[in-house]
């Protein structure tokens, strides 16, 4: 009995099915076409180029080092910094959030495509009952009858795509998978960036550290000085007080630095995943200029950024929403069946004679809502066209931000060798200024502005060269960090099923 069961409801499947050619070939909605880029005519990047000549210690990479690799934290040739980075993609818990709702993306297509198919159910039942014997109903046969009734039934319901609504749906699930894999590249670079300028502001911090240190050692010593020419009754008691409040002034600025250092090595150990209290990094200074960073070309800025691949993928999830709102306007069409066994005794429940069945189709339409599709459709149009210039602003902001870091790393770095030679002038005035003062010529208190003048400089240095490498890693990731939109998962990609370990339960 459970063969003719089966056939039956083999039979009534395959008749629905057989229908999906036909009832599927038809869509509503606009046709989604990527929106123009913005004209580039300049063959290179504005900051790239201005004052060329006059940039002393500003120097571009070859053409034939255009692109930024995949680790393009390399190009620092810091090894702390390179295993600090590969920690990140493992351990960074917003990588690992982002992940995950790009693989809750993902499922969404799986559910909308499920549309596609026919809905099977099945509602077993036994029911045991008894009738009144004091009905007021004459024409009951058997007051007070006891009966049994098992019901075996298969219902099998399918609403063909006529106008391509689900299709819509499936398209836009799919396009808000790739938003997802573009904001997941977008939070990896964004984190990738922030951990490498969070480095190098700590090894800028060891530079200042050790310069203030130095300017301690050296005004313990003019204190020293001081104080012997003092108690010798060579000196006076000013130089003496002087030379003391610098040295407190230096020692105050070099425990000052030890606040901005800690906060950004726990920064780190958060940024790796790794609580800030077993995390710490070695001191040692590091003062450079930033590496030559390959621009490329302004044409090739918009396959690069992950942000802007998401606002345009955005757009077209937009427009797919306008086609399932165009797919409400149409009637509905609904095909049924079912059928299954029925009986007052198990023993004969799957007998031939037990079968009962139905099927037919249906038809539902909208007649008056108040225009409530309109106004929808309208709420789609008006949200896909803020894509558009959400996208367009995108676009702008991309621009704006590889000309800002590109105009930052070559002012700090003309700012910094100008620095560098302001520096070598200090120290020769201070060494000037002391010989005067050792003298007798000039008061201490010149040696103690000799001495600011230096301090001022050397931090005004360090401070310049951290700029200066933060300014060329925001460059780098202003640029998509070694992204191109080849690396963007395509639809078909988004839509393979994936395995169960991918969605197992984390503990």
């Amino acid at each position: 009995m459970f063969d003719r069961k089966t056939k039956i409801s083999a039979l009534l499947a395959a008749a629905a099915l057989s229908l999906l050619p036909v009832f599927t070939g038809c869509r509503v909605g606009p046709k989604y076409t990527p929106p123009a880029p913005p004209a580039i005519t300049a063959p290179n990047y504005k900051e790239s180029t201005v004052n060329f000549q006059d940039a002393e210690g500003w120097k571009v990479a070859s053409p034939q080092d255009a692109m930024i690799r995949d680790k393009w934290w390399e190009i620092f040739n810091e090894p702390e910094l390179n295993a600090l980075e590969e920690q990140v993609e493992v351990n960074n818990q917003n990588i690992k959030q982002s992940f995950e709702n790009f693989m809750a993306a993902r499922t969404q297509i799986a559910q909308a495509r499920s549309q596609y198919w026919p809905t099977v159910t099945t509602s077993p039942s036994w029911q045991r009952s008894k009738t009144s014997q004091n009905t007021a109903n004459s024409n009951l046969a058997n007051p007070g009858r006891t009966s049994s009734e098992w019901a075996f039934p298969l219902a099998v319901a399918w609403e063909p795509d006529l106008w391509g609504k689900i299709r819509s749906q499936v398209h836009e699930a799919q396009y808000g998978a790739q938003v997802s894999a573009a904001d997941l590249q977008s939070e990896r670079l964004s984190v990738q960036s922030s951990l490498a300028q969070f480095y190098f502001e700590i090894r800028g911090q060891d530079a200042l550290q050790s310069i203030l240190d130095d300017t301690v050692a050296a005004d313990k010593k003019a204190l020293e000085f001081t104080q012997i020419q003092y108690d010798s009754g060579v000196g006076d008691r000013i130089s003496v007080v002087e030379a003391k409040t610098a040295l407190e002034s230096a020692q105050s600025a070099a425990i000052n630095v030890g606040v901005a250092r800690s906060q950004y090595e726990h920064a780190i150990a958060t940024l790796i995943g790794k609580p800030a209290t077993d995390f710490s990094i070695p001191i040692k200074p590091l003062l450079r200029q930033a590496p030559a960073i390959p621009v490329g070309v302004p044409s090739q800025l918009l396959e690069r950024r992950p942000d802007v691949a998401a606002a345009e993928r955005t757009l077209a999830e937009a427009n797919a929403t306008i086609g399932i709102g165009y797919g409400a306007f149409f009637p509905s069409v609904s095909l049924g069946a079912q059928g299954g066994f029925e009986s007052s005794t198990l023993k004969h429940a799957f007998d031939w004679p037990s079968r009962f069945w139905s099927i037919g189709p249906s038809v539902s339409e909208t007649i008056f809502n108040g225009g409530l599709y309109k106004a929808q459709l309208h709420q789609y149009t008006a949200t896909y066209n803020a894509d558009l210039a959400a996208y367009r602003q995108t676009v702008l902001t991309a621009f704006q931000q590889v000309e800002d870091y590109l105009a930052a790393v070559r002012l700090y770095s003309q700012q910094s060798g100008r620095q560098q030679e302001a520096v070598k002038d200090a120290q020769e005035f201070l060494d000037l200024e002391m010989g005067r003062y050792q003298t007798g010529v000039d008061p201490y208190i010149d040696v103690v502005t000799a001495q600011t003048t230096l301090l001022t400089d050397r931090q005004a240095l360090a401070t310049e060269q951290i700029e200066e490498m933060t300014a060329s890693v925001q460059l780098i990731a202003a640029l998509g960090g070694g992204w191109d939109r080849s690396q963007l998962p395509t639809p078909a990609q988004v839509s393979e099923k994936a395995s169960k370990a991918d969605y197992k339960l984390q503990r």
